[in-house]
């Protein structure tokens, strides 16, 4: 698989696309003002302690409060296993009671951005990330990447590890970067993610909650630290400023990378160019189109994900409807596993494949999903076909969506993306308006949208006499372009009083 990095960055704004064989598999985006937060460590103050979801509130210094959940501090270990695995499972978690208390100051970290109304997660886990390393201060474990496969090289890495980790001086973790590693490269990271440790405990003893004593990468340099290996064939960037730092950055921790790092210089935008940019569109649509002619409708609510799979106008063989299922399903958890990369849509996500009585094709179909999905960064985790045909799903969710970044709802249909037909516009005066008749209004101009006033005088040429004469007053409408589809107003008298919220329920 050919795989590449493009940076793209222009009026302070970063964004950074991976390819994987020529086509968009993901983005990330930075733009000035508030930053990131994942990553970043702040001295922070417990707001409130609530056993009843066994967690508590964190003031961290933002607009709303950080959770912490009681599985996310720090806890003692138990004792290792004798390969040197510890973790979570093997961890006693505390009541949140008992671990922290209203007013205390803590270290924690960003695990998860503010989405929506949640504001973001947190834990007291503190992990240090380099470029072959992650740190585990706080921890004594020794771990190598799942992603290095081979089993002596495992072992390899995890013998200098646990030869460099000292008592009581932290645990580390290998990345998939540090494969084939040297010792003394491994040892000098480690001391290095050691003295950065230090530093935010000084910082901290010297600051007031709530205070930022760490700030992660930010994102370009971030992508380079943790993506860039040589599983990717080239990196290729659109600003000469950035383009050098990055160079520098290489020549430093893996010279051997330099030479697929390109600095782009074509008239055409980078992204047009790579064809990023529209892909970006289709990754905002509801409508994704499949090769064949069948297509997927994704819809991102509050709650959960909806994927719908639709045949739309491919009809393959018409002696085999089950091989035309078949086809249009696997080629729909093709791109149900892309856009769900790309989109970097998380939570709950629940897939409505088109039905299939065959248990084979339908085990098919899964398997194509579950494979497309293992070359997702961010885990997922799927469950098998329901009773009703839906494939249940969840994929981690750290930052809002593509869509929720890009875009904000509409003020025409308030974020519901519909708005009342005509038909629906003119019921409701109707029934505003005999509510001001019975309360003796003797005189209501509506003002409507231009497009419910034509469609009042070609399907209910008589609407407006009628109904002032059911409602006892005298009625007039007028149209007005300034008006939303879906909205009116009722005023009042000669005066034209604006009696619209009173009367309209």
């Amino acid at each position: 698989m050919k795989r590449e990095i493009l940076v793209s960055v222009s009026g302070g704004e970063a964004w950074v696309a991976l390819k994987e064989d020529g086509a968009l598999a993901e983005t990330m985006f930075e733009r000035p003002g508030p930053g990131r937060l994942v990553g970043d460590v702040f001295l922070g103050r417990v707001e409130a302690v609530l056993p009843g979801i066994q967690a508590s509130f964190v003031d961290i210094g933002q607009e709303k409060a950080a959770f912490l959940h009681a599985s996310d501090v720090v806890r003692e270990e138990a004792q290792e296993s004798g390969d040197g695995r510890s973790g979570r499972r093997n961890r006693e978690t505390a009541p949140i009671q008992e671990a922290v208390q209203r007013g205390q100051s803590m270290l924690v970290q960003v695990t998860k951005e503010p989405i929506s109304t949640k504001g973001p997660r947190v834990t007291a886990e503190i992990s240090l990330a380099g470029r072959f390393l992650v740190y585990l201060p706080q921890s004594g474990h020794v771990g190598v990447s799942r992603k290095i496969g081979e089993r002596a090289e495992r072992a390899r890495l995890r013998r200098m590890a646990k030869a460099v980790v000292q008592d009581g001086q932290g645990g580390l973790i290998v990345r998939t970067a540090g494969e084939e590693l040297s010792e003394r490269r491994l040892a000098d990271e480690y001391r290095q993610l050691q003295e950065r440790w230090d530093g935010i405990l000084r910082r901290a003893a010297s600051s007031e909650p709530p205070a930022l004593v760490h700030e992660e990468a930010k994102l370009v340099s971030g992508i380079v630290r943790d993506l860039f290996t040589d599983k990717f064939d080239a990196f290729t960037i659109d600003d000469r400023d950035t383009h050098k730092d990055i160079v520098e950055y290489v020549r430093a921790f893996a010279p051997e990378l330099l030479d697929r790092v390109h600095l782009y210089n074509g008239g055409t935008p980078l992204f047009d160019h790579a064809g990023v940019n529209e892909a970006l569109r289709r990754a905002v649509r509801r409508k994704v189109d499949l090769p064949t002619g069948g297509h997927v409708v994704i819809e991102q609510t509050e709650a959960l994900v909806s994927v719908d799979v639709n045949t739309g106008r491919f009809t393959g063989k018409k002696k085999s409807p089950e091989d035309t299922i078949l086809k249009t399903n696997l080629e729909a958890a093709r791109e149900v596993a892309t856009q769900l990369r790309v989109r970097d849509a998380g939570g709950i996500i629940v897939i409505d494949f088109i039905d299939m009585e065959s248990e084979e094709h339908q085990d098919a179909v899964l398997r194509e999903l579950r494979d497309r999905l293992t070359r997702d960064r961010a885990r997922t985790r799927t469950f098998g076909m329901s009773a009703l045909g839906l494939v249940e799903m969840t994929r981690q969710r750290v930052r809002p969506s593509l869509l929720h970044a890009l875009t904000e709802p509409c003020n025409e249909c308030g974020g519901d993306g519909r708005v009342a037909v005509a038909a629906t516009v003119l019921r409701d005066i109707e029934r505003s308006v005999r509510r001001a008749g019975a309360s003796g209004e003797s005189q209501i101009l509506a003002k409507v949208h231009p497009r419910v006033a034509l469609h009042a005088l070609e399907t209910e040429p008589g609407y407006v006499q009628a109904l002032g004469k059911r409602a006892g007053l005298r009625m007039d409408m007028l149209d007005d372009p300034l008006l939303r589809m879906g909205d009116f107003r009722l005023l009042s008298g000669r005066a034209e009083i604006d009696v619209t919220e009173k009367y309209c329920r």
